[in-house]
């Protein structure tokens, strides 16, 4: 019987099969940036279709920021996903999330722009 094949091939082609809780426990942190990516997308286009009495220049630009930061989490979710089971098909140690800093960065952004915002409505 033929092997399925399994997408991506440039991770299931590498190394060994890893113990299935690790290939699960990855996938469940993959599924959880991709919650957080969808949270910061909605939250981004809510804040700017709700208004809330919020300076519009800077709803707007706390709303663009909002979206870029999803953006920056579905990446993030892909790409770590794609590492850490790369990482775990060779036994080799587990990555970072170079995305956390950006991500941390874009938020604080957004929490001064609305505090700014609310403040000069």
């Amino acid at each position: 019987m033929a092997e399925p094949k399994r997408f991506p091939k440039a991770v299931f082609s590498q190394g060994e099969e890893p113990d299935a809780r690790f290939s699960l426990a990855n996938e469940r942190t993959f599924l959880a940036w991709i919650r957080t990516s969808l949270a910061l997308l909605a939250g981004g286009v809510a804040l700017e279709a709700l208004g809330l009495g919020i300076h519009p220049g800077y709803r707007l630009a706390a709303s663009i920021l909002l979206i870029l930061s999803g953006t920056v989490s579905a990446i993030q979710a892909w790409s770590g996903w794609k590492k850490t089971e790369q990482a775990l098909r060779k036994s080799s140690p587990l990555p970072s999330a170079p995305f956390s800093l950006p991500l941390a960065v874009l938020l604080v952004s957004v929490a001064v722009l609305i505090l700014t915002g609310i403040l000069l409505a």
